[in-house]
């Protein structure tokens, strides 16, 4: 891999001996792309499998992509990898952040920081161009996550960019988030692994912009892309009376991410999943809508807490205290005002602090149950999602391909469910004949053929064809993930503005070889992305997945019908012949389950019974010397 698109070198900090080095970039680049890809090799090659989260000898890998950096393609996205204390047992995670931090990592001359060992004091990563310092961050611990930021800019100028973790991380709560400029957050718990190094922040500057091999052919590219991105979803707007400001990553023309100002004046930003994490319980308190909903989400970033754990948990202690399992005695927590701002914020703060019944809850809601009894954990099933304690949503029981996607990550892979979930929110747009809607069953058939590779993908009624849609998602989703692209705007599978309403799927493949000078058509990337699955699949075999007893999802999916889904209340998808049905009370069939996962293990060039990669398909993918070693161990299919 050449140096188009790339800044050429990683850094590499070893805190415990307060040492930085460099490696270069293009010892991975070539198989592996960037993003996902290279983080996985890192971790891969550094990390054994009996190290735990918490462990010095765990990696925190901070890792970008080839696109990252250049403006117009909503491209400024970075990885966060390691392994994450979200979940039991703890396993290789990711997470996916925007904003502007990544872009500036590159343009300080990285593609990415590699963090091992453990300081024996609180520290911070200051780096300026080639200049790279581990500073003394006592002054900054204990510090809410932005405060520290602010700290942080005042110190170091306006135009640092910061990331950084709250006193979750600090105390190491399984579900602690990383905070970065413009609001953007990372989970999988990696906020407790910063703090697990004494890490309170990496501040960064820099001047340098990486340079595309083919700048007239990026810039006609990036011209293409904006004009088809024309059809981004929409979220609700924040319960608040104060104007809103647009708030995208840096170098994009912007989708639904905006911020609104505090009565303290300053900024917050509101997106997405976050905006839902109280709103529910605090107009069933108020019995109307005000600014407590916002009040949590401020609350859940100042300590640096993942409301996409934090929701369903709430949600649960809600049912449990209904149902007599707790007490607001045994908690010390105001269970009989959940909804209200005191609820929120002794909640926030027990965790936070790990005081008292909040020290169980900083271990997710799935150990939590365990250590009070059974109806406990049997009220989780209308709750959590996955081991990592995530919400419910993209049910797999509405959306069979998505059964695959959920049962082969170690945690929710919102990037994959996007794919068939937005497209049969674009379709019931359609069938309930709202304006302007247009992605019909025959729109959505080609689509299916175009980007899930069969038509037949269309049909949500069948498990026909979802296990090559899985596969076939995957691949692109691992190609995106390593280059990075945003997951709102790719791929652009529909266009509002066109004769046929039909996407592109070449367009990532296309920008790559523009950006890269790396010629690679939609088969070549895609093939990148099932090499980087495939050593996903590798990492998580070595730490103990199990392969195809490894593949699985929580019972709940197979046991209990299917009621609701945020979206879909009705639960209508396209049937037989784009025809609309029902699957209110239906089930993931475990029987037909197994039969689509041996189906997607023919498709993968894997062995049926074990689930394992076999030689061959590792050397197809020039994966040898992971077959090697995945040999030594007896994961060899």
């Amino acid at each position: 891999m050449g140096e188009f698109g790339y800044a050429g070198k990683i850094l590499k900090v070893d805190l415990s001996k307060k040492k930085t080095t460099v490696i270069p970039t293009n010892d991975f680049a070539g198989r592996f792309i960037g993003g996902r890809g290279i983080g996985a090799k890192i971790y891969w090659d550094n990390v054994p499998p009996q190290v735990k989260a918490f462990d010095p000898e765990n990696y925190l890998i901070c890792i970008t992509g080839p696109i990252t950096g250049f403006t117009g393609l909503a491209s400024s996205r970075w990885q966060v990898c390691g392994k994450s204390p979200a979940m039991d047992p703890e396993a290789f995670s990711y997470a996916n952040l925007g904003g502007g931090w990544g872009v500036w990592l590159k343009y300080a001359g990285y593609d990415g920081i590699v963090v091992h060992g453990a300081s024996d004091r609180p520290v911070y990563l200051s780096i300026n161009n080639d200049n790279a310092e581990i500073r003394d961050a006592s002054p900054l611990w204990g510090q809410p996550a932005m405060a520290a930021c602010d700290t942080l800019k005042a110190e170091l100028g306006e135009k640092t960019k910061v990331m950084t973790i709250g006193p979750a991380g600090e105390n190491r709560i399984s579900f602690a988030t990383l905070l970065a400029d413009d609001g953007s957050s990372g989970s999988s718990g990696f906020g407790a692994v910063m703090g697990s190094k004494m890490l309170k922040a990496i501040a960064i500057s820099g001047n340098k912009r990486p340079q595309a091999a083919d700048p007239e052919r990026l810039r006609t590219l990036s011209d293409h892309v904006n004009r088809l991105k024309n059809d981004s979803f929409g979220g609700h707007n924040p319960p608040t009376s104060a104007p809103l400001r647009p708030l995208p990553c840096y170098g994009c023309k912007g989708c639904f991410r905006q911020s609104y100002k505090a009565e303290d004046g300053k900024r917050f930003k509101y997106f997405c999943q976050a905006g839902s994490v109280y709103r529910g319980p605090a107009v069933k308190y108020y019995n109307e809508m005000n600014e407590v909903p916002l009040i949590a989400i401020r609350l859940c970033d100042r300590y640096g807490l993942d409301t996409a754990v934090m929701q369903p948990m709430i949600d649960w202690l809600t049912t449990c205290f209904e149902q007599g399992v707790l007490q607001e005695a045994e908690t010390g927590l105001p269970l009989s005002k959940i909804g209200s701002a005191e609820f929120i914020e002794a909640l926030v703060q027990k965790i936070a602090f790990r005081e008292g019944f909040g020290d169980l809850l900083a271990q997710g809601m799935i150990k939590t149950a365990k250590s009070i009894g059974k109806e406990a954990q049997e009220l989780l099933a209308y709750r959590v999602m996955t081991q990592a304690n995530e919400l419910k949503d993209y049910d797999p029981r509405l959306l069979l391909t998505n059964a695959l996607l959920y049962a082969t990550e170690p945690r929710r892979p919102i990037q994959q469910l996007h794919e068939a979930g937005h497209a049969l929110i674009k379709w019931l747009e359609w069938h309930k004949g709202e304006k302007g809607a247009y992605l019909s069953s025959e729109i959505l058939r080609i689509i299916a053929e175009k980007f899930w590779g069969s038509d037949a993908a269309a049909d949500f009624s069948t498990y026909e064809s979802k296990a090559l849609a899985a596969k076939t998602i995957q691949d692109k989703a691992y190609a995106k993930e390593s280059l990075i692209l945003c997951d709102i705007f790719w791929p652009i599978k529909w266009v509002k503005y066109s004769e046929d309403h039909i996407g592109d799927p070449t367009l990532e493949s296309q920008v790559f070889s523009a950006v890269t000078g790396v010629e690679a058509d939609e088969d070549d990337l895609n093939r990148m992305g099932e090499r980087i699955f495939n050593l996903q699949r590798a990492v998580l075999l070595k730490q103990g997945w199990g392969g195809r007893e490894g593949d699985n999802l929580l019972d709940h999916f197979h046991d209990q019908p299917l009621k609701s889904v945020f979206f879909d209340p009705e639960c209508i998808v396209p049937g037989p012949n784009g025809k609309p049905v029902s699957r209110h009370g239906e089930v993931v069939d475990r029987e037909n389950f197994e039969k689509m996962k041996s189906e997607y293990y023919a498709l993968r060039g894997w062995n049926m019974e074990s689930g394992y990669p076999t030689r061959k398909k590792l050397k197809e993918l020039e994966l040898d010397d992971i077959a090697d070693e995945l040999d030594e161990r007896g994961l060899i299919g």
